[in-house]
């Protein structure tokens, strides 16, 4: 059936599809790129990297367990601070993001060992940093290192490199 203006009256009425203008999108991708900060993102990322390594450590020390869903944890704290530090919109921060995400779970092994070598040794954290040769730590590490830590160090680095970018919103098109 048709009305008086010839417009069927049993179809579905259509809603009109937003028009998507290529030159303003490419203004509002290019002022969210303008917003990127790199060098913020490297040095927040890496605080975050300490800092959650400092707290697995920590975690795996008043446990006496390492546990390795907490490398996760590292892998998430890293990416959001580099996500949000940054802004980023490009590869390069999802590079950065797993690549500091693996050394914050690098870090918390390191540090745990630290944390067991002082107290096996009978002194201080303090005492026994100058004491460590640098060129043990490898071995030490890869000593200490299982199969499960390379699945967790995995998972981490996939999350630093898929979280790191910046989510784009209606609101930073508008």
């Amino acid at each position: 059936m048709t009305d008086e203006n010839g417009v069927d009256e049993q179809a579905e009425p259509r809603i009109a599809e937003p028009r998507i203008d290529a030159a303003q999108v490419e203004v509002a991708l290019q002022s969210l790129m303008d917003e990127e900060n790199f060098a913020m993102a490297a040095v927040a990322g890496l605080i975050g990297a300490i800092v959650s390594a400092v707290i697995w450590a920590g975690i795996t020390v008043a446990t006496g367990y390492q546990i390795g869903i907490v490398a996760i944890a590292v892998g998430f704290i890293v990416a959001t601070v580099v996500r949000i530090s940054g802004k980023g919109l490009t590869p390069k921060f999802s590079i950065l993001g797993a690549v500091l995400a693996l050394v914050g779970c690098v870090l918390g092994n390191f540090f745990t060992l630290v944390y067991f070598g002082a107290q096996e040794s009978g002194i201080t954290i303090m005492e026994l940093l100058p004491l460590i040769n640098v060129a043990q730590i490898p071995a030490l590490m890869i000593d200490t290192f299982s199969g499960m830590d390379l699945v967790f160090y995995g998972i981490a680095v996939y999350e630093g490199y898929q979280l790191s970018l910046r989510k784009i919103t209606g609101e930073d098109m508008a």
